[in-house]
Order: C-alpha cells, then sequence, then structure tokens
C-alpha cells in the first residue's frame, strides 16, 4: 500500500506551534490549494487541508512562516475518528508532513518587507553562448 501525498498552496493561517507530553514540537497548519479542474461555471475550487509537523521542522516553519507564504508539503494522509460534544461520531482527514518546503524567497513571503530586496526591469539579453560543453568536476553534477 502506498499513502503518500505531496501538495503545494498558501498557508490559511499563522503555523500554530505546541509540545506534546513527551516535549516535541508539533505545528499544525492549513493550506490552501486550488483545484486542477474547473467547475461547471468556469471557476476554479479550493481544497483546505490540515497538516501536523513534527520536531525542528515544526519550530522552522512556526519561525519563517505566516499566513499567506506558499509551501509544499510532503506526507501521509492519516483519517481521525472522534466523537462531537453533541455525541455524534466525526471523521476527519489531515495530511501528517515529513517535510515543509518554503517555496518564496525570505523578501517575498507575504506579511514580510525586505527593504533590501530591488527589481531590475531591463529586459535579459539573450546571449549566443555555447553551453553544450561545460567544464565542471563530476563531483558538482547533480546526477
Amino acid at each position: 500500500m502506498i499513502n503518500r501525498v505531496i501538495l503545494v498552496g498558501r498557508l490559511t493561517r499563522d503555523p500554530e506551534l505546541k509540545r506534546t507530553n513527551s516535549g516535541m514540537s508539533v505545528a499544525s497548519f492549513s493550506i490552501a490549494v486550488d483545484n486542477r479542474m474547473k467547475n461547471p461555471d468556469g471557476s476554479r475550487g479550493t481544497t483546505f487541508m490540515n497538516c501536523s509537523i513534527f520536531g525542528a521542522q515544526a519550530e522552522n516553519l512556526a519561525k519563517f512562516t505566516r499566513k499567506g507564504a506558499l509551501v509544499g508539503v510532503e506526507g501521509s494522509l492519516n483519517q481521525r475518528n472522534f466523537q462531537r460534544q453533541d455525541g455524534t461520531k466525526g471523521s476527519a482527514i489531515e495530511v501528517i508532513a515529513d517535510r515543509v518546503a518554503f517555496l518564496e524567497p525570505k523578501g517575498n513571503r507575504v506579511g514580510e518587507v525586505n527593504s533590501d530586496t530591488t527589481f531590475d526591469d531591463t529586459p535579459v539579453q539573450n546571449s549566443n553562448n555555447n553551453l553544450d560543453s561545460l567544464d565542471l568536476p563530476d563531483d558538482d553534477l547533480p546526477f
């Protein structure tokens, strides 16, 4: 059986950092993921997924991201069953994240202002440099 999920979306709220009874950090967060398929009226729907991540990554997520930040989440789906206060049974599906990737540069994250960031509107010139051969040692190649 395979239980893997990879999602890219924006945080719908600031991550909430807590500690387990054993002292491990856990961050709870939710992301909004745009659906690929359009609705009959031409609009795109959005799926909201609750997620949790543990350990040092939980601390980093809470420290470096805020609502609106674009993140990539990799993990597995988990279904929880619970009983509501009125006695009815409920169920929730959430992502238990193994990794969360920050997909925006630090200065471009929502809610952050970086005065060192400058934008250059000059067009990129297409150079005719031959890139067919690069003089790199084999150790520097990613494959």
